[in-house]
Order: structure tokens, then C-alpha cells, then sequence
């Protein structure tokens, strides 16, 4: 016989929560974006660091002792804060040994210049940098939190007391954020920390140890839209068809730079002969060129086609509060000069605390041993009777003390050895004292003027460290290199006015007008009076017998001529014109649409002058009683309109032929 179920109303059924799986995506995907812009991508204000990079320099300070550690030391012992591996920590390590500034390496570190990646870990060695020493740390005012595992402690941010994050520079790519903030100059960051600090205005500007030539007019000040563009320094070498690259654009390497240059030569849009990379220390690059060839041409190509100039975008990003804060330079500038400021009081009160302790104690101790109070205690049979004697031996002496005694005092006096009680001398004791109330009255007096001492603070920065670091990028404004200016003719622009095509590719079928590169443009217009402007093509049509088809240049003043019927039967009328501005493949018409219109005389000439100088002699067809069949037509007295004017009526007369009045034929 089956047991009798249990009865439901005695026992409810537990209540049922429903969660979503869109719902825990969503919180899953929040939380992974979070983590990632917190806690690997985005540096923090404070120090300037992400998490890795801060790990790291913890990390060196713990194996600090003055000597050479193998990197793959420092990785692994970094890595009991760091949850991502080794080869992360690797690569931020050598990354920040590259800049030269915290890390003081030993053994191949790569080269930042020609591409040339860092040996194996354990081949190379670090230590910290004395700056890194003397601005990074301090361990009195630095906030502890847990490890990832719980097991140790590491820094939330380190004291540093300089615009670490301006000085690097840093890059990082989070879930829908990236931040980009460009190295600046140190000696500029010290002078820019100055005037924060006495509220005076700054400009910065980034500079590279590549060097390069910085056109920074779209800066921004390091913010959101920002941009730089930077060119390698080219100079031509005398009496050689060379020009030498010894300076390179930030981001790129001597390696990019010669591959760029090889593969735009082989796409025909510059012509070397051979390229050399001479590049060790120093940048040395020699660019061969073709018996010929224009230098300052050539020059002009490379920034255009190549990598020796580049554009590099900016975004300064940091994390402040523990969210993302979108900054300027100027503002991340004037934040590390204040929180400089707070790091140094902080330290100054450290300092002042233990020198008044120090004083305190040197004082009681005096007291204790020169009026012999340690003999009262000699007869004394318990530990309270002890302390109680030297509190009665103290009393009359208290006031002159600076703070009141404690119970941690009194147990220190009673660890004297009669070794030090012995050797007491009341003299050096006084001087001790002295010496001590001199260092309070300094550090109380950096206090009251914190400022002056935050400015000497950075002077003494640059002073100290100051040593090889002027600026390497040269500042200056510069063009943009318009790439059909410079790009080189080394096609045959070909017409078939038969088919009505023309292009570079018609060598067998056309008929050859002019030399072109595959980035210029060519202005054509038909027998109907249409004109169009397209990028040139190895073949692109242009209508049958096309009254002109010729590469065409945007800023060209050349002044157009033109002499049209007006319809099938219609007046005849004459026009003189400049293109002015003109979309690619659009059709414009220069004539009326009548059905029937034919232009009948066309001419470019490069001025005004020359085509003013134009006379034509226009022959009529004729008819009955015409006394007058032809006759002179001088263009200069025609005024130069836009070309959308329908022009002067030449003669109402249908038109036979178009000569010059030298009789030599133009159309």
C-alpha cells in the first residue's frame, strides 16, 4: 500500500524566483566592463599607474638593495598581487625600462627605434632608478589595501610626488573606452608643476624620444578629439641624389618606416633606387633617389605616402573615484601639482610627529639619568613600586615637557641599560636636543609655506635629474601634403576619341595627350558642352570627341575660352571662365541643355594675359545677298564670368569654321 501524501496546506511549497538570462548577461557584462576600465586598462590620477605597472614598482621596492635583480625575479614575485600571468607583467615591465625614467635596466631591453623587442626575463636585470626612489615612495603615507588572494598588502595608489602620467605618457584600449595620453617633456612638466602651484598659466605640449618634427595646433589640450601630427626630420645630403631620415614619428620604427617606403615604391607613388637602415643608437635612414630627382620633391612624397608622418589621436581618460574621469592636460597637470603638495604635508607632519617624539623622549631621558632617578628604583621589590618611583622622581619635572607622559614612556625608561646610563653625557645631550628643536623649526616652517616648499621641491627635480632631457620633438606648424601634389607621373594618360574613352590603360588604342600618376584628377568636356572631373583610371569615359580631356589641378588659375551654338539652329555665343571649385564626378553643364548645342571653338590658357592676347577669325557659312563672310573676334574684350554664364552672342549666323587670325586652326 502506497504512504499517503503529505498534505499540501500543512506543508507550502518553497517560493519560486525567476532571474532572467538576458538579465544576468547584462549584470555579468557590466561587471567585466567595470573591471577591465578600473583595474587593467586606465590609469589612475594619483600616481599615474595602472594596476600592473603599480604592482610592479611594489614589487621592485620590496626586492630593493642596491643591486641588479633579475627580471624574472621581479615577474614572479610581482605576480602574488597580479591575477593576469607572467608574460603581462613582462611586457608592462619592459614597456616602462623602454621609457628610461623608473627602472634603471641592464642587458637588452629592445630598442624603441628600430622595433627590437627585450631578451627573455631571465637574461636581463632592473633596479629602480634613484628618481623612482626619491618620488614613488613613502611608505608612512601610503594607503594598504589586500592582495587578490588576501594574502599580502599592496598600495591602493603610490605617493608620487611628480606628473608621472604626463611623463610616460600611456595607452589602453578598455570595453568602450580607450585612453591615449601622449609623454611629455620632464623639464617642461617641472616648470609646468611650478606655475600650478603659484596659480600661473602653462601651455604643454607633448615630445617623444623618437624626436620628430610636432605640428600640435589640433591638440586640444590632451582631450577627447584631440589630435597631433608628426613628421620624421628628412634632411638632403650635399652633392649625393640621397635624402637621410634621423629622426622618426612616435609609434613608428625604423623597420615601418623603410617597409612603408619600399611599398609605396613599389605602387609607384614615390621612386627610390634603394633604401639603407643604418639605425643603432640613432636613426639613420638613406633614402636613395633616381638620377634627377628633385630632393625637396622627394621629401614632400614621403610625408605623404609614407610613414614619416602621422597622425596620432588623444584621449586623456584617468580613474578618479573609482570611475572614469575624461580630462585635460592642463587640468591633469594642475591635479599632480596639488595632490604633490598634499603628499609633501603629509610626509612634513610625519616627520615633524617623530622629531617632537624624539624630543620628547631625548628630554625625558636626559631628565631620568641626570637626576638619577634610576637609583630610586633600586630598592624597589615590586614592578608597580618601579614605575610608581619613577613617576615620583618625574613629577617635579613634567612642566617642562611638551606633552604629557605616558605609560608606554615610563616602560621605555626602564629599558636603559646601565651601559648607556654610564656612558651619558649631559653636554652631547643638550646638543642632541638642540639639534632636534633646529629640525622642528624647519619642518615647522616648510609647513607654514608648504607652497614655497613644493616649488623647491620640483626645482630641486630638475635640478637633480634634470641632466640630458631637454626637449626632442620640434614644435611648428606645417601643411598637409596633398598626396596628388607630389605624387609622380609615371603614367600615359591616353584618349580614343573614336570609342570616346581615355585613361592610363589605352596604350594600344588611344592616342597619348600628357604624363599622369594614378592619384590625379582629369577635367574633361564633350562636343555637347558638359564638364566633368575624374580621378584618373586606366580607362573611364569621356564621350566621343571630346573638344578637351587633360589632368586637371584644383588650385590652377588657368582661364577656359569657348565658343558654342546655342541649339541646332540656334545664336552663336562666346564665353571666357575658370573652373573654380568642382566635385569629382559630377556632370556640369557649360552650355544650354537645348537639344542640338555644339561647342564649336575651345582653348585653356594658363593667365589672363594669354588669353586676352586670342584672336580669331570666325569664316560663315554663306548665304544669298551676304556681303560679309567673315570677320575678326577678338576674346580679350569678352569679361571672365562664372562658368554657368550663357556668355556673348558672336553672331546669330550659322558658323562654317574657327581659325585664328593667323589662319592656323584651333578647334
Amino acid at each position: 500500500m502506497a504512504p499517503a501524501s503529505p498534505d499540501s496546506s500543512s506543508s507550502p511549497a518553497p517560493e519560486q524566483h525567476t532571474k532572467h538570462v538576458d538579465e544576468l548577461y547584462g549584470d555579468w557584462f557590466l561587471d567585466y566592463a567595470s573591471y577591465v576600465i578600473l583595474e587593467r586598462a586606465v590609469p589612475h590620477i594619483n600616481d599615474g599607474f595602472k594596476p600592473v605597472q603599480r604592482r610592479i614598482m611594489h614589487s621592485l621596492k620590496e626586492l630593493e638593495d642596491g643591486r641588479y635583480n633579475k627580471v624574472a625575479n621581479v615577474v614572479g614575485n610581482t605576480m602574488k598581487y597580479h591575477p593576469h600571468g607572467d608574460a603581462s607583467i613582462g611586457d608592462a615591465m619592459t614597456q616602462i625600462g623602454q621609457k628610461e625614467l623608473l627602472i634603471d635596466t641592464q642587458g637588452n631591453w629592445g630598442n624603441i627605434l628600430t622595433g627590437d623587442g627585450a631578451a627573455a626575463p631571465r637574461y636581463i636585470e632592473a633596479r629602480l632608478s634613484k628618481f623612482a626612489l626619491d618620488v614613488v615612495y613613502s611608505p608612512k603615507v601610503t594607503n594598504w589595501a589586500q592582495s587578490y588572494d588576501g594574502r599580502n598588502k599592496e598600495p591602493v595608489t603610490l605617493p608620487v610626488k611628480f606628473p608621472m602620467l604626463l611623463a610616460s605618457g600611456v595607452e589602453g584600449i578598455a570595453v568602450g573606452l580607450s585612453c591615449r595620453i601622449l609623454p611629455h617633456n620632464f623639464l617642461e612638466l617641472c616648470d609646468a608643476s611650478i606655475k600650478a602651484l603659484r596659480n600661473e598659466v602653462f601651455v604643454l605640449y607633448p615630445d617623444f624620444p623618437q624626436g620628430g618634427i610636432m605640428d600640435a595646433s589640433d591638440y586640444n589640450d590632451g582631450q577627447r578629439g584631440g589630435r597631433i601630427r608628426v613628421r620624421a626630420k628628412i634632411e638632403t645630403v650635399p652633392k649625393r641624389n640621397m635624402v637621410r631620415i634621423v629622426q622618426i614619428p612616435f609609434g613608428t620604427t625604423a623597420t615601418s618606416i623603410q617597409e612603408s617606403i619600399v611599398a609605396a615604391n613599389e605602387k609607384g607613388k614615390i621612386k627610390v633606387q634603394k633604401v639603407e637602415d643604418n639605425t643603432a643608437e640613432f636613426v639613420e635612414i638613406l633614402v636613395h633617389l633616381p638620377s634627377g630627382t628633385d630632393p625637396d620633391q622627394a621629401i614632400q612624397a614621403l610625408y605623404a605616402f609614407t610613414d614619416c608622418e602621422v597622425s596620432i589621436s588623444v584621449n586623456a581618460v584617468v580613474i578618479q573615484d573609482d570611475k572614469p574621469r575624461f580630462i585635460s592636460v592642463t587640468e591633469l597637470l594642475r591635479d599632480s601639482a596639488e595632490h604633490t603638495r598634499q603628499i609633501l604635508k603629509q610626509e612634513l607632519e610625519v616627520e615633524l610627529n617623530e622629531l617632537e617624539e624624539k624630543w620628547h623622549f631625548s628630554s625625558l631621558e636626559k631628565i631620568f639619568i641626570e637626576k638619577r632617578i634610576y637609583r630610586d628604583i633600586e630598592e624597589a621589590t615590586s614592578w608597580d613600586a618601579v614605575i610608581g618611583a619613577i613617576w615620583k622622581g618625574l613629577k617635579p619635572y613634567l612642566r617642562l615637557l611638551k606633552r604629557e607622559v605616558t605609560e608606554e614612556d615610563i616602560n621605555r625608561l626602564t629599558e636603559i641599560r646601565i651601559k648607556r646610563i654610564s656612558k651619558f653625557n649631559s653636554f652631547e645631550a643638550d646638543e642632541a636636543i638642540v639639534a632636534l628643536e633646529r629640525e622642528i623649526e624647519v619642518t615647522q616652517k616648510h609647513l607654514k609655506q608648504l607652497t614655497r616648499y613644493a616649488v623647491a621641491h620640483f626645482e630641486r627635480l630638475k635640478k637633480d635629474y634634470g641632466k640630458d632631457r631637454e626637449r626632442r620633438t620640434q614644435i611648428m606648424g606645417f601643411e598637409r601634403v596633398a598626396a596628388s601634389e607630389v605624387a609622380i607621373a609615371n603614367e600615359t594618360l591616353y584618349l580614343d576619341s573614336k570609342e570616346g574613352f581615355a585613361g592610363y590603360g589605352l596604350k594600344k588604342e588611344g592616342e597619348a595627350i600628357g604624363k599622369c600618376s594614378a592619384l590625379d584628377e582629369v577635367l574633361y568636356i564633350t562636343r555637347e558642352g558638359s564638364m566633368s572631373v575624374v580621378k584618373a583610371a586606366p580607362k573611364f569615359h569621356v564621350g566621343k570627341n571630346p573638344c578637351y580631356v587633360a589632368v586637371f589641378k584644383r588650385d590652377e588659375q588657368a582661364v577656359y575660352s569657348m565658343i558654342y551654338r546655342d541649339g541646332k539652329a540656334g545664336k552663336v555665343y562666346a564665353k571666357r571662365f575658370r573652373v573654380g571649385g568642382i566635385t569629382r564626378d559630377k556632370e556640369y553643364q557649360l552650355t544650354s541643355e537645348e537639344a542640338g548645342t555644339r561647342v564649336l571653338y575651345f582653348a585653356r590658357h594658363e593667365s589672363e594675359d594669354d588669353s586676352n592676347a586670342q584672336k580669331l577669325l570666325i569664316k560663315l557659312k554663306h548665304e544669298l545677298r551676304m556681303r560679309v563672310d567673315e570677320f575678326s573676334y577678338p576674346f580679350g574684350e569678352l569679361a571672365i564670368k562664372g562658368r554657368e554664364s550663357k556668355g556673348n552672342i558672336v553672331t546669330e549666323k550659322s558658323v562654317e569654321k574657327i581659325t585664328h587670325d593667323r589662319g592656323e586652326k584651333q578647334s
